[in-house]
């Protein structure tokens, strides 16, 4: 992957994580939640953060000071 390719992908994960979060606060805020499927949106939001924490590190490399 080249760094631009890596930009574009990193911004899609960020917009389906904010996408995710509002999902879950309408499931949650809707009165009569699906504990299931709360749970499932928040494991896949919990695996988006992880993937951009991946991408952020790798776009920005370790400075030894």
């Amino acid at each position: 992957m080249t760094e631009e390719e890596v930009r574009q992908r990193l911004a899609s994960l960020r917009v389906e994580h904010r996408d995710l979060d509002h999902a879950i606060a309408a499931l949650s805020n809707g009165g009569t939640s699906d504990m299931l499927q709360l749970a499932r949106l928040k494991k896949r939001k919990l695996l988006l953060r992880d993937q951009i924490t991946m991408l952020e590190d790798y776009l920005i490399p370790d400075i030894i000071a």
